[in-house]
């Protein structure tokens, strides 16, 4: 085998490894071995050592005491400074997108959003068509460099549950929604990067006041018993916002 072919079936086998985990068939917490996810994907362990790799350095996948390979499950900090990066990276794309949209690209995100009534109580299409739409956000920003930084916070956020159906989310998000459209129908830069943030905001609002409800105990507590719980609350269903 040539270099260029090792890492080409490296490439595949993170890619199919990291596809896995963004949509949930890896969940967070499971436990992983080099030969499980070799037989999983019908490659070597080359490949899959090379993924894993790659993996970790990304933060998808982690070694845990006493128990070895992973997929990361956030605790609270880890959140915290999930929603942090979105806000900004999210909002730097509403604003360029406000700029560089195409009308296609605009009018696309608008279907999108006003279908989302229609699914408001089925949490894997409302789950669904959230990641398009913000996967759209992403693509109308037109900067290669800011959409990388967002694919990988996307990748890593798939880790968390998906809180859309829960307590009103659903509806608030799509007023929210409605919002950043408004902004960049109306080519307002400014006003499109506040909507997002503001998006992003109450998005980390929402799963702080969800974490604090299933831990059971003030996320601030001391003592180990609040971050285990924090953490086992994190589990699926997947991919919110």
């Amino acid at each position: 085998m040539d270099a260029n072919s090792g890492q080409g079936r490296g490439q595949e086998a993170y890619l199919q490894v990291r596809e896995a985990i963004r949509d949930g068939t890896l969940a967070p917490g499971l436990r992983l071995t080099e030969t499980d996810l070799a037989a999983r994907f019908g490659v070597s362990r080359t490949p899959i050592r090379q993924a894993i790799a790659r993996l970790e350095a990304e933060g998808l996948l982690t070694h845990q005491a006493r128990r070895g390979l992973a997929v990361t499950r956030p605790d609270h900090g880890q959140v915290v400074e999930l929603y942090v990066m979105r806000e900004i990276l999210e909002g730097a794309a509403a604003g360029l997108a406000a700029q560089h949209a195409s009308e296609t690209e605009i009018e696309a995100m608008e279907e999108l959003v006003a279908g989302e009534p229609q699914v408001f109580a089925d949490a894997a299409k409302l789950a669904a068509v959230n990641q398009r739409l913000h996967g759209l956000l992403y693509l109308a920003a037109h900067n290669r460099y800011l959409l990388r930084s967002l694919e990988q916070l996307s990748a890593t956020m798939a880790l968390l549950p998906s809180l859309l159906t829960l307590e009103g989310r659903a509806q608030q998000a799509h007023e929210e929604h409605l919002r950043l459209l408004a902004a960049l129908r109306a080519r307002d830069g400014a006003a499109a990067a506040e909507a997002a943030r503001q998006h992003s905001r109450a998005a980390q609002r929402h799963r702080l006041a969800w974490l604090v409800n299933v831990s059971g105990v003030p996320l601030a507590a001391p003592g180990g018993q609040t971050q285990a719980n924090a953490r086992d609350a994190l589990a699926p269903p997947r991919q919110g916002r």
